[in-house]
């Protein structure tokens, strides 16, 4: 389920079908993420009383079972480049969140195996006794 929050800026279907092309790559590569709940939230900060240009800033939560707990934000002098850099850090981290978890099962695969190793070199001990 994807959810499109608009805060300090007007809902836009052109900014909605923005973060739905950025967002196809990233479900293209990751297809476990359709049953995840990612929520964006497009905000831009404007304020009368700090000078300078405005700042659009885009947050992505994904919450479900497999990358759950994501939370990326990224902020750019417009809407568009802000999605863009969303996206391509999204990329790297669900890549690296993968990584996480391939290392953990390989790190419990390895215990395992000492393990039974250890336990055929002590049954080895005992019968050779």
């Amino acid at each position: 389920m994807i959810r499109i929050i608009f805060k300090n800026l007007e809902e836009s279907e052109l900014a909605k079908e923005a973060v739905f092309d950025q967002l196809q790559g990233t479900l293209d590569r990751f297809p476990d993420l359709i049953n995840h709940k990612l929520t964006f939230t497009l905000s831009m900060d404007n304020s009368q009383f700090k000078p300078g240009p405005d700042l659009f800033t885009v947050k992505l939560i994904i919450n479900g079972k497999k990358y759950g707990g994501v939370i990326l934000e990224k902020s750019a002098m417009n809407l568009y480049s802000a999605l863009s850099d969303l996206s391509e850090h999204t990329l790297e981290r669900l890549n690296r969140f993968g990584d996480k978890q391939r290392i953990k099962n390989r790190n419990q695969a390895r215990k395992i195996s000492k393990k039974q190793i250890k336990e055929e070199g002590e049954n080895y001990e005992e019968n050779s006794l």
